[in-house]
């Protein structure tokens, strides 16, 4: 039962549907099993592209997938409008939940969606990738070294990419401009890595206070495409987080301590997927420390490994579900909503609670 195969199925065909396709088929003890989309057709077309196994089984609904009783776990690359409606209905059928960023408009439908789960007993990921590649627990070793770093003052990070040199109607027809669709835009499809990495730097501790900055930008619709925001800490540190539909592409992330810095510049999608890298400058060193870390398997691979190994242990007896994800997932979610609200409040300081 140790080497039980985990059967993935997934809901949907959007674009990021691919590259997890991608790393199942390429992860030990998974399965790639079932595709399901509202038009079977598409679902062929999709399987075909992205090199199903011969016998997938391919739906034309995505009830239909979580119907199979032979589907272990779901990843779910929906519409964030869509995500309550359908983990929802995956979780009543026993099924576990990859979901895609954000999870959810908001902290309280995201509790509705982490109840669920929790009341069927079935785990639930969101699927922030980089923090599952082993450069990110490098750099945690780094950081907690205090004769390098000292103690954490700042960090700053910032996402952005330039969607009209891929699409020219980008702000026109897609999704993520849709507000009956993802109405959170750009601070649910960039700002998500940001406001992880900081909350990661600071071992997921909230701040005592978000303020969104001036200058946030909004489609016709009223969908964010560009936006900023700081935050503070009850011990006097801060951190920035800023993301763009519009700026040149930008995955950077800096912590500044008292004793020396930490930079890396594609924390989100590591420029090359055998290694990544990234740089401590100290004040004891004249030279700084280059770092670079290799890996057998992309991020997105070690993602699908980590969240199988525990759907393994809940089947065969040897574990159970895994609160800190769905924990961690929450308090993303709970700074995202206070950026929002301090932008239609005027941008005016949000206090948050734990």
């Amino acid at each position: 039962m140790a080497d039980e195969v985990v059967r993935f199925g997934i809901l949907g065909c959007a674009n990021i549907a691919r590259k997890l396709s991608r790393a199942i088929l390429r992860t030990p003890g998974v399965y790639l099993y079932a595709i399901g989309s509202r038009s079977l057709e598409k679902a062929q077309a999709f399987a075909k592209d992205n090199g199903f196994p011969s016998d997938a089984r391919i739906y034309g609904s995505y009830q239909s997938v979580l119907d199979d009783e032979d589907v272990d776990a779901v990843y779910m690359p929906l519409p964030t409008s869509l995500h309550m409606e359908w983990v929802q209905k995956a979780s009543e059928k026993g099924k576990h939940v990859l979901l895609e960023k954000p999870p959810a408009l908001s902290t309280e439908e995201f509790d509705k969606i982490a109840a669920a789960c929790e009341l069927k007993g079935v785990q639930l990921m969101d699927g922030t990738m980089w923090v599952h590649h082993p450069r990110t627990a490098k750099m945690k070793e780094l950081l907690k070294r205090h004769d390098l770093i000292g103690n954490i003052l700042e960090v700053h990070s910032s996402f952005f990419v330039p969607m009209k040199m891929h699409n020219p109607n980008f702000f026109m027809d897609n999704i993520r401009c849709n507000a009956e669709l993802d109405a959170l835009g750009a601070l649910g499809d960039l700002g998500w890595y940001c406001v992880r990495a900081i909350l990661w730097v600071h071992d997921y501790d909230l701040p005592a206070s978000v303020i969104a900055l001036p200058g946030a930008q909004f489609t016709k619709g009223g969908v964010i495409t560009r936006c900023s925001a700081s935050f503070v800490w009850g011990d006097g540190s801060v951190a920035s987080m800023h993301c763009s539909f519009h700026a040149n592409m930008t995955m950077s992330l800096n912590v500044y301590g008292t004793k020396g810095t930490l930079d890396v510049q594609d924390f989100v999608i590591p420029y090359e997927e055998s290694s990544a890298h990234f740089s401590v400058r100290s004040f004891d060193k004249r030279e700084p420390l280059d770092v670079n870390t290799e890996t057998a398997q992309t991020q997105e691979s070690l993602m699908v490994q980590n969240f199988a190994t525990i759907i393994k242990g809940i089947k065969n007896g040897t574990g159970g579900l895994d609160p800190s994800w769905p924990t961690i997932t929450r308090k993303t979610q709970q700074i995202l909503d206070a950026i929002k609200l301090s932008i239609e409040k005027g941008y005016r300081e949000i206090q948050l609670k734990a």
